[in-house]
């Protein structure tokens, strides 16, 4: 007799949270408002968050994203992403007679007004952070001259600062909250009088999704991360899952790019999104791993949101008006 061995389930382990976070759901919400109260075409310096998807629809209803504020005609609406800018952009701006629209997520606003308090009581700041990330170009900004870039563990034995005394650190808010706490034990060795900030300065919804990544990760032979390759938050979540314990971690923007070979082999899947990364695009995962026969969707839940955040203030004014204005006294002054 030939004894019939059953197949080992097939199931899926959905993290929450996952997908948007408070900041980035005001940021892409303040686009659609801004199209729907003045109209097309409401220009975007920068993407306003890092998602292939949200970008391009918002492109099809009228956004016109430039990587530089003197790419925005005289007269126009301009709209700062959730990642923040520095003082010089908005000096850009006012030079170019545009109306501005700053979408800054609060918690980067936050971490703004830090680096200026400290810059003005004359403290050297240590910015955690990746080179070259705009949230990372914009705090910097703020302080110039006070701000020393660590871009990981790594970087601390070059750091130097004027006064071993007088020195605190400050993070970019997408980061691994391991990653950057080695970096700040790190610093702490080298600086022992070294100043934390008066709050955490990673994201609540980034440490949350890592969370959750760390308790499904063990469990799962494979990890899908749902979100685009220049979103920070989103790499750190594969990053969080190898270490974790998954055998394998992927990041996909769409369930199309997801490869037949990775599945060769699991029995349970793990999957989650970046901060960034609207719901559509997890439920498209979902179908393509339940017509492969991942049809138990177990959630894996370890914390609750309920943070909202007010939509920006220029929102409430007529900016088109403002923008005429600007313009007209150009003209008058010439």
């Amino acid at each position: 007799m030939v004894r019939m061995t059953a197949s080992p389930a097939r199931r899926v382990l959905l993290a929450a949270p996952r997908g948007y976070c408070a900041g980035v759901d005001r940021a892409v919400i303040a686009v659609e408002k801004a199209l729907e109260q003045y109209g097309a075409p409401i220009y975007v310096r920068h993407e306003i968050v890092h998602n292939k998807y949200v970008v391009q629809t918002l492109e099809r209803k009228g956004a016109i994203f430039v990587e530089q504020t003197d790419e925005v005609p005289e007269g126009s609406i301009v709209m700062f992403s959730a990642h923040g800018v520095a003082p010089t952009v908005h000096d850009e701006a006012a030079r170019g007679k545009l109306a501005t629209i700053d979408a800054t997520c609060p918690l980067v606003t936050k971490v703004h007004k830090e680096a200026v308090r400290f810059a003005q009581d004359d403290y050297d700041i240590l910015l955690i952070g990746h080179e070259g990330h705009e949230e990372v170009i914009g705090t910097s900004g703020e302080a110039p001259d006070h701000i020393t870039l660590v871009d990981g563990p790594a970087d601390v034995a070059k750091v130097e600062v004027r006064d071993p005394s007088r020195v605190v650190w400050l993070s970019q808010t997408t980061l691994s909250v391991d990653e950057t706490m080695e970096t700040v034990d790190a610093l702490k060795d080298k600086f022992p009088q070294l100043i934390s900030p008066p709050s955490d300065d990673i994201c609540y919804a980034t440490q949350n999704r890592q969370v959750a990544v760390k308790h499904m990760g063990a469990e799962s032979d494979l990890v899908i991360v749902v979100g685009s390759r220049n979103s920070s938050n989103s790499k750190r979540l594969v990053e969080v899952a190898l270490q974790a314990g998954a055998r394998a971690s992927y990041l996909v923007d769409f369930a199309s790019e997801i490869e037949e070979e990775w599945l060769d082999g699991v029995t349970t899947v793990g999957l989650t999104s970046g901060a960034s990364v609207p719901e559509i695009l997890v439920e498209e995962v979902l179908a393509w791993l339940s017509a492969r026969g991942f049809e138990d969707v177990e959630l894996v839940k370890t914390a609750d949101e309920s943070i909202v955040f007010s939509l920006p203030k220029e929102l409430r004014r007529d900016l088109r008006a403002e923008a005429a204005a600007l313009v007209a006294d150009r003209l008058g002054a010439q």
